[in-house]
């Protein structure tokens, strides 16, 4: 379904809920923003917990020891 109205953004998340498709919500985000945190959709009765996906890039970036085999100099 379209949106009804653009926005502009560089990346989204898009949380969907099954028993209220086809709503949605929409977490839009530039580059130099941070990433929004946003509530993952279980099934009742499990709580729903809040996703900060910047603190998982930056665990997953600091467990890869990703800075160790890029170049980030040039």
């Amino acid at each position: 379904m379209p949106m009804a109205e653009a926005i502009r953004s560089d990346y989204r998340i898009l949380v969907s809920r099954a028993n209220l498709r086809p709503e949605a919500e929409l977490y839009p985000f530039n580059v130099r923003e941070s990433i929004p945190q946003f509530l993952l959709p279980l099934q009742p009765p499990d709580q729903e917990p809040v996703v900060t996906l910047s603190e998982v890039l930056r665990q997953v970036y600091q467990e890869a020891a990703i800075a160790l085999v890029i170049n980030y100099s040039v």
